[in-house]
C-alpha cells in the first residue's frame, strides 16, 4: 500500500470514528499519531504528539480564540441580546412580520460582541419565540429564524469560525473580519426579504404588535449604542493597526464586562458561569487545532494535498465547476459531523488545491465559511436546529419548515459571492492596503 492510499485509509477511519461518537479531537490526534508512527517510526510519532501539542497550546497567536469567546459569553450572561431584541421590537414591532424582523436586527447587532452560533440561538430561542408566540407567530416562522439567524456568526466579527480559518490558511484575521461584514449584512438582509415576502403573501404567519412612540422607541438606543461602539472600536483598531487581533480581544472582553458591571447587568455568579462556559468552549476549539496539528502532519507525509492540488487543476472542467464540488465536498461532509471539525479537516487538503486554481485567498476563506453557515442547518446534524427545539420543544419537522425559505436565501447569497467576488474583497483591500 502506498502513502497516499495508507493516507485516504486514514482518513476513512476518521469519518467512521467521527460517526461512532468518540470525541473528534481524540480521533483526529489518534489517527493522526498511528498514521504517522506507521508511515515514518513510532519515536517521531511520539515527538510530533508532544511538539503539536506544546506548540498550539502555547501560541500567542491562539490567545484571541478564548478572549473572544469569553466577551460573548459575557454578553450572553449580562442579557445585552435581551435589551437589543426588546429595541428592535419597538422599532419593527408594527410590521407585518416585525418581530421576526427584529430577531435578525437584535441577533446582527449581538453577533457583533458574540461569535457563537449556539450562544445566539440560545439567546433568542428563549427571548424571541416566546413572545412571538404571544402575538400569534406561525411556530415555523418564529422557530425557523432564530435557528437561522445564528448563522450570522460565522461571517460577522468576531467570528470563532474566520479566527481558526485564518490560523489554519495563515490569513491575516482583521482581513478576514473586514470581508465577513459585507457578506454578513447581506445575509441579515436576505432573511429580511424572505420575512417580509413571507408576511405579506401569508398575513397570518406573521401579524403586527403594537406600534410604540418615539419616546418609548428612542429611550432603548443606549442599549443598542453600546454594543455597536465596542465592534467599531475593535475592528477600527485592526483595520488602523493600533493593536493585534488579540490585543483587540482583550479590549472588547474588558470593555464588555466593564460595561456590563458599571450598568450592574451581571454579577459575580454570572462572571464566574461566562468564565466557565468560555474555559469549555476554548478548550473544546484549542484541542481541535492541537488534533488537526497532528492529523496535518500525517495528511502532509502522504501527499494527499500536494496531490489534491495537481488533480484539480489538471481536471478538464472550468475552475468555478471544480471549486463548486469542493464546496459540496464541505457541505456533504458537514452535513454528517460537526461542521467546525470538518472544516478544520478538510481546509488543509483542499486551500493548496484552491490556490493552485488561482482564486485569492481571503475570498476563499470566506466562501468557506458560508458553507459552514449552510451545513450548520442542514440536516441531520444541525446544532442551531437541535438547541431551538430543545428550548422551545417544537418539533424539528416544524423548525425545518421555517429553515428552508432562509436556507434558499444563504445559497442566493453565496451565489452572487461566487459571480461577485469584489463583495468579499472589497473592504479588505480598501481599508487594509
Amino acid at each position: 500500500m502506498n502513502e497516499i492510499a495508507f493516507g485516504v485509509l486514514g482518513l476513512i477511519l476518521l469519518l467512521g470514528l467521527f460517526l461512532t461518537g468518540m470525541e473528534m479531537a481524540v480521533a483526529m490526534a489518534v489517527i493522526g499519531f498511528v498514521g504517522y508512527g506507521v508511515l515514518v517510526s513510532p519515536n517521531a510519532a511520539m515527538n510530533i504528539l508532544a511538539n503539536d501539542f506544546y506548540d498550539s497550546l502555547e501560541s500567542y497567536s491562539l490567545t484571541v480564540v478564548p478572549l473572544f469567546v469569553l466577551m460573548g459569553q459575557l454578553a450572553f450572561n449580562a442579557g445585552i441580546a435581551r435589551r437589543l431584541y426588546d429595541s428592535a421590537h419597538r422599532f419593527l414591532g408594527h410590521i407585518p412580520g416585525g418581530l421576526a424582523l427584529a430577531t435578525v436586527a437584535g441577533a446582527t447587532i449581538f453577533k457583533a460582541i458574540c461569535g457563537s452560533i449556539v450562544a445566539t440561538c440560545a439567546t433568542f430561542a428563549s427571548v424571541a419565540v416566546p413572545e412571538m408566540d404571544r402575538y400569534g407567530y406561525a411556530k415555523k416562522l418564529s422557530t425557523g429564524i432564530v435557528a437561522t439567524v445564528g448563522t450570522l456568526g460565522v461571517l460577522i466579527p468576531p467570528s470563532v469560525v474566520l479566527i481558526l480559518l485564518g490560523i489554519i490558511t495563515q490569513q491575516s484575521i482583521g482581513r478576514l473580519f473586514l470581508a465577513g461584514m459585507v457578506p454578513g449584512l447581506m445575509l441579515a438582509s436576505s432573511f429580511v426579504v424572505v420575512i417580509l415576502g413571507w408576511a405579506r403573501i401569508n398575513p397570518t404567519i406573521g401579524p403586527a404588535s403594537e406600534k410604540y412612540s418615539w419616546k418609548e422607541r428612542m429611550v432603548t438606543l443606549p442599549a443598542v449604542m453600546w454594543p455597536v461602539i465596542i465592534f467599531l472600536i475593535i475592528i477600527g483598531g485592526l483595520m488602523n493597526g493600533f493593536f493585534t487581533p488579540t490585543e483587540a480581544g482583550s479590549i472588547g472582553t474588558f470593555a464588555v464586562l466593564l460595561l456590563c458591571v458599571l450598568k450592574r447587568d451581571i454579577n459575580y455568579k454570572g462572571v464566574r458561569k461566562s468564565l466557565q462556559e468560555a474555559l469549555r468552549t476554548s478548550c473544546m476549539v484549542l484541542m481541535l487545532v492541537a488534533a488537526s496539528a497532528i492529523l496535518g502532519h500525517f495528511i502532509a507525509i502522504t501527499n494527499i494535498p500536494d496531490n489534491v492540488a495537481q488533480w484539480a487543476v489538471n481536471l478538464p472542467l472550468h475552475r468555478h465547476i471544480i471549486m463548486s464540488l469542493i464546496f459540496l465536498i464541505y457541505l456533504f461532509g458537514g452535513s454528517f459531523i460537526d461542521d467546525l471539525a470538518f472544516m478544520i479537516l478538510a481546509t488543509p487538503i483542499f486551500f493548496p488545491a484552491i490556490m493552485q486554481l488561482g482564486y485569492d485567498p481571503i475570498w476563499a476563506c470566506i466562501m468557506v465559511s458560508m458553507t459552514v453557515c449552510i451545513g450548520s442547518v442542514i440536516p441531520p446534524v444541525a446544532m442551531p436546529v437541535f438547541v431551538v427545539k430543545n428550548i422551545t420543544k417544537v418539533p424539528m419537522s416544524v423548525i425545518y419548515s421555517g429553515v428552508y425559505p432562509f436556507l434558499i436565501s444563504l445559497v442566493f447569497c453565496v451565489i452572487l459571492m461566487f459571480i461577485f467576488p469584489g463583495l468579499v474583497t472589497y473592504l479588505p483591500s480598501v481599508l487594509m492596503k
